[in-house]
């Protein structure tokens, strides 16, 4: 009898042990959605220019780049956008002089021609704030020349 009993939790533990296994589960968050301020990707490259003076800052994923005419310009790393509702701040440093770079969702015109870009920029350099607009440089590349 024991030993009957022995051969049938032998058979049920092999039962178990047949089963097949489970999907091991997908812990996995699905990618965040990229940053989107007005229409426009934040991961991609961004132009802010402004004129009076002239002056462009391009937003790379690994850098900011500021310059001007007679001005050597600067060139920072991108610590990504800081975003608040309708704004995006990138808040980095370049051999000790702070470069800020403010993106706000509204539309914007430069002033000297009829493009309309959908971010209005602000860029603080140290002590100089300069104004302008901003816009995805695919969408800059896509329009007629000023």
């Amino acid at each position: 009898m024991r030993l009957t009993l022995i051969l049938l939790a032998g058979l049920a533990l092999a039962a178990c042990n047949n089963a097949p296994e489970a999907p091991p589960a997908d812990n996995t968050a699905p990618p965040a959605p990229p940053p989107v301020l007005a229409g426009v990707d934040l991961t991609q490259p961004v132009r802010a220019i402004g004129t009076e003076p002239f002056w462009a800052v391009d937003i790379t994923p690994q850098t900011l780049i500021y310059s001007a005419p007679d001005d050597p310009g600067v060139s920072a790393p991108n610590p990504g956008p800081t975003i608040q509702g309708t704004t995006a701040v990138y808040a980095t440093t370049s051999n000790g002089t702070a470069l800020v770079v403010t993106l706000i969702a509204t539309e914007c015109s430069d002033g000297m021609s009829d493009r309309v870009y959908p971010l209005t920029a602000r860029v603080e350099r140290g002590s100089q704030t300069l104004n302008g607009c901003a816009a995805s440089v695919a969408f800059l590349e896509s329009q007629p020349q000023p």
